[in-house]
């Protein structure tokens, strides 16, 4: 009897048993399926990559678009104020030039006005009506342009003389006088200037 167990026990110990060549075969199995979906998920990972950089660079491209707006805006809300400003001057500028003809004619009347004449209701009327344009005039920020010493820039020399007495460029008359506003110029004093 013990020689046949033997010989039973022999092939059992040479052939591997078929439950071991299933769990290899599942262990190879295993790691080419691990492989697999190593590569699919390095794939997927690439794919998300790329689509990153595509949506990083359509970012950047919307926000240059955005600053450069906002770069515009700002520059149409600045030339905006800035035209409005420069319309409301040119405007009173303008509508101060048409009425100095009247200012400077109230002058003349009232610089022709003897003592008795501006106690007179006419002296005293052309006085009041001189004294309201000349503070509309205040009020609107308009001044005169003074005139001690010729500056171009206020000026418009129409007459020269030669008179040693007085210093070089000094007004000797105006003929009209001349109006600002701030630093516009509405309208040049006409002078006589010296030397």
């Amino acid at each position: 009897m013990m020689h046949e167990q033997d010989i039973e026990t022999t092939p059992e110990a040479e052939t591997p048993a078929p439950e071991e060549e299933v769990e290899v075969s599942e262990a190879e199995g295993k790691k080419g399926s691990d492989k697999k979906r190593l590569k699919k998920l390095e794939a997927e990972l690439a794919d998300t990559q790329k689509k990153l950089e595509a949506t990083e660079a359509a970012l950047a491209e919307e926000k240059d678009k955005y600053l450069r707006m906002l770069a515009e805006y700002d520059n149409f809300r600045r030339r905006t104020a800035k035209e409005k400003e420069t319309i409301y001057g040119d405007a009173t500028a303008d509508t101060v030039k048409g009425l100095l003809p009247v200012v400077d004619t109230l002058e003349r009347a009232a610089a022709g006005l003897t003592p008795e004449d501006a106690e007179s209701p006419l002296g005293k009327g052309i006085l009041m009506i001189l004294k309201s344009a000349t503070d509309a005039l205040s009020k609107l920020g308009v001044e005169e342009v003074p005139a001690d010493t010729f500056n171009p820039d206020y000026h418009n020399a129409v007459m020269h003389v030669e008179d040693e007495s007085l210093p070089e460029g000094a007004i000797v008359a105006v003929f009209q006088k001349g109006y600002r506003k701030g630093d516009h110029i509405i309208r040049y004093a006409m002078v006589q200037v010296a030397n």
